[in-house]
């Protein structure tokens, strides 16, 4: 399987954050691999240890045209020795985005679906077909969330993580979030910012909670009035917080996931949200790549990785 560098949990030294007497730091999972990086890599290593076991030769999944998910499977493929297929929402633009260009040049194979095709890749009957147009392939779902994914998001904290009363990320299709809340200890509490629009999402992690194994004794809670407008929406304000949040620490937020997470969380933690004492883990869940992306499409800069 693919190595992952160590996880480091940054420790943040700030007025406000002294001023609340909370003890705060983040896990970089943006730094445990330069290709496969963030919870891809969890999400992505049974999957494919699976398609591994089952003696597949190609992994098809899908995505959007600027889908972390896509790229991460793309690079993972390519190391792994197997062939992937990337089943893209919306019509084929060219020259291609950075994401897929750099999926393209690892080797995906890339197709285009209709929007109204593309709402169909959770039906049997649809990926049904798929398997028999696609034979001896290994299906991922759209972001990689399935009972795979589960267990490899539930790898995400390790021992040094106990102290911690608050573990806070960033939710897209809520598989990372589930696997946290999975591994948890009952004296924790797990804190989900939501990316997009509605409280569906609330349900959502419940219905993989149910389906992934035993539904855990843990504390968890899910925010979701940190979206700035709906999936992939921005605002001047969250594009000075993530240049802001650069500036004083260093880190790299991508304006999709983490900024909205960190950005919520900030505004939490002024708002007394968390007691004093409290000890406060955010994890970094990686993402930075679409930061090149998100300029070719709004022409608005962000930090971006040094690497």
């Amino acid at each position: 399987m693919i190595q992952a560098a160590p996880i480091i949990n940054q420790v943040l030294d700030h007025p406000l954050l002294e001023q609340k007497g909370i003890e705060f730091a983040v896990k970089r999972l943006d730094l445990i691999h330069p290709l496969v990086s963030g919870n891809k890599f969890y999400k992505l290593k049974y999957n494919l240890l699976q398609a591994k076991a089952q003696d597949s030769k190609t992994v098809l999944t899908f995505g959007g045209a600027y889908s972390n998910h896509i790229q991460a499977t793309a690079a993972a493929c390519r190391l792994l020795g197997l062939d992937s297929i990337g089943l893209i929402r919306g019509e084929e633009t060219l020259p291609l985005n950075p994401t897929l260009a750099f999926a393209q040049n690892h080797g995906m194979k890339l197709a285009y679906l209709s929007r109204g095709d593309y709402r169909k890749k959770k039906e049997s009957q649809f990926l049904a077909d798929l398997q028999n147009q696609f034979p001896n392939t290994f299906i991922i779902p759209e972001g990689g969330t399935n009972e795979w994914a589960i267990q490899g998001t539930a790898e995400i904290l390790g021992a040094e993580d106990s102290k911690f009363s608050h573990i806070i990320a960033p939710i897209g299709t809520g598989g990372t979030f589930a696997g946290l809340v999975q591994s948890l200890s009952p004296e924790q509490k797990a804190i989900g910012i939501s990316s997009l629009k509605g409280n569906f999402i609330i349900d959502e992690v419940r219905q993989i909670l149910q389906e992934t194994g035993e539904f855990p004794n843990t504390t968890w809670t899910v925010f979701t009035n940190y979206h700035f407008g709906g999936y992939a929406k921005y605002t001047q304000a969250l594009i000075d917080f993530i240049w802001d949040f650069h500036r004083s620490f260093g880190i790299v937020l991508d304006p999709i996931y983490t900024g909205k997470m960190m950005y919520g969380l900030w505004e939490l933690i002024q708002q007394d949200y968390f007691p004093p004492g409290s000890k406060v883990l955010a994890v970094h869940t990686g993402g930075i790549q679409g930061n090149k992306g998100f300029f070719e499409r709004t022409q608005i800069s962000l930090p971006l990785p040094s690497r």
